[in-house]
């Protein structure tokens, strides 16, 4: 279903600032809903009199000119207006969760070279724990206290840095991913043609603020007239609460990991008004879909997406209530505009379809690459064969091409083992788990039952309440995996631990003797 109202994104509007593109909204918006949460309510006008304020601040305290400001704030209305006041400032964002651990705090600060911490009382009780000069750190409050609330209207090019994003750091170092207004753009121009969004628009803000996926969440809303609702999952909880704010807000484009798409829907709950679900940053499985088509009108449309800090969104995949997907797997679908995507082999050249390997993206709006880490970059990216601009970026995904490009993911690269002298890739295996009936969820990871001698333990949670016998289970895998692929253990779980962003943490997997096992 199309919005009454949907303009589409031109491509040539991509050469400009984000301020710019946000400005061009207020003046033709400036009454309508921009933000709500439970505490904030801003129309486009409210919203830009208030990032005006926060960038003449932060003005007065550095001047003009390109620098990180990284903004230690909770995810909420106030931290929308600091990312537009920080851009319209001419300078570049970090976001920075005020709960992280203060090592992680005290690293990103250092790592990003941020001149300014902009903080709001979460920030501010955080930043008390660390060792950092008092002129460092601004108040948000005191920041845009008696400060002009008309527009600093400074010349920004559309590329100019825009943020800093630090990944997670589940492993090794966390390493920030920076990119530039123009490129920012593009994957709005992506998402709001493919999307067909229009100020009629209400869309989620699940993410945690220094998630990158926020990116796409607030400037869909943004950059097109429509309504962004941040809603704090940590706070707020997810389940039935989610559910009933969903319903209550009159929701209409739902984005989120799978993980936490599958647990406010229950019973006979029904959401008429979503009109997207966008399920990107895990994979999606055939409960997914069943789940949409159970609980969402017929009007609505499922979006599988692969998008990373790196590339912005660059496949997508739609379903509604008449695709079928033969063999159970739902696929993350075909290119995004401008984003070339092919499956490669160690040297880098294109394998043949139906075969496995890793996942690159060709384009000219790929992300720079890491802040103050060329050896990374050069390790990620190169340039693309005819020299016109393009770049290559090698994701760290596994993927094979499917019959009219059509990219099936298989996982993480770096998460395969050898097991009896035969590489696993632990994705092909909770992808053939999750196929069956009888599993709802499944993590798979090694784990030593001696040392040196590693075996594949198969986390399951059920899809129904009476559990399933082990032996069906190994009868089942045996149909479509190796013997050497099967688990040797299998775990159950009434639910898979999640990290902040609601993906499936795998470092916090139970060991085997700590929960009943088969």
């Amino acid at each position: 279903m199309t919005t009454a109202t949907f303009v589409r994104f031109a491509k040539a509007e991509i050469e400009q600032s984000i301020p710019s593109r946000f400005e061009r909204q207020v003046a033709r918006h400036a009454d309508r809903l921009a933000v709500r949460t439970a505490s904030h309510s801003f129309t486009y006008r409210q919203l830009d009199a208030l990032a005006n304020a926060v960038a003449h601040g932060i003005l007065a305290r550095r001047g003009e000119g390109s620098e990180p400001i990284a903004l230690l704030m909770e995810q909420g209305a106030p931290l929308i207006a600091a990312i537009l006041g920080v851009l319209k400032a001419g300078k570049l964002y970090v976001p920075i969760d005020p709960s992280d651990p203060a090592d992680r705090i005290e690293f990103t600060l250092s790592d990003a070279g941020a001149a300014l911490v902009l903080a709001d009382a979460a920030g501010v009780a955080a930043a008390s724990t660390l060792l950092l000069p008092a002129p460092f750190i601004a108040a948000f409050d005191d920041l845009v206290s008696a400060q002009p609330e008309s527009s600093p209207s400074l010349s920004i090019g559309a590329g100019t840095p825009a943020y800093i994003y630090y990944t997670s750091g589940s492993t090794g170092r966390p390493k920030g991913v920076w990119d530039v207004h123009r490129n920012v753009l593009h994957n709005i121009m992506r998402y709001t043609n493919a999307l067909e969004i229009g100020p009629d628009d209400r869309l989620t803000l699940l993410q945690s603020p220094a998630f990158s996926g926020a990116v796409s969440s607030v400037f869909n809303a943004l950059f097109n007239g429509a309504a962004v609702f941040p809603y704090d999952a940590r706070k707020q909880g997810i389940g039935r609460p989610l559910g009933e704010w969903l319903a209550r807000e009159g929701i209409t484009m739902y984005h989120s990991v799978p993980t936490i798409f599958r647990s406010f829907l229950m019973g006979a709950v029904r959401f008429p008004a979503i009109r997207i679900i966008r399920l990107e940053g895990d994979a999606a499985t055939k409960i997914d879909v069943a789940l949409y088509k159970e609980h969402f009108e017929p009007h609505c449309r499922l979006a599988i997406g692969l998008g990373a800090t790196e590339t912005g969104i660059s496949r997508q995949f739609f379903i509604d209530r008449t695709t079928v997907l033969s063999d159970g797997v739902v696929p993350i679908g075909y290119a995004t505009e401008d984003m070339h995507g092919a499956v490669i082999d160690d040297d880098g050249r294109e394998v043949e379809e139906d075969v496995v390997g890793e996942i690159a993206i060709r384009s000219r709006y790929l992300a720079p690459g890491y802040w103050n880490r060329g050896d990374l970059t050069n390790a990620a990216f190169r340039p693309g064969p005819a020299g016109d601009g393009e770049r290559i970026y090698r994701t760290g995904d596994l993927g094979r091409m499917r019959a009219g490009q059509c990219l099936e993911y298989l996982g993480r690269k770096d998460r395969g083992y050898k097991i009896r002298g035969n590489r696993v890739e632990p994705a092909e295996v909770e992808r053939a788990l999750v196929s069956l009936d009888a599993v709802r969820e499944a993590a798979v990871v090694t784990r030593e039952v001696a040392p040196g001698v590693p075996r594949l333990i198969a986390y399951v949670v059920a899809a129904g309440t009476s559990g399933v016998p082990v032996s069906q289970l190994r009868r089942s895998l045996a149909t479509t995996l190796p013997q050497y692929m099967i688990p040797t253990r299998f775990v159950f779980l009434d639910r898979l631990p999640v990290s902040a962003n609601g993906k499936v943490d795998r470092q916090t997997l139970p060991a085997p003797d700590e929960v009943p096992f088969a």
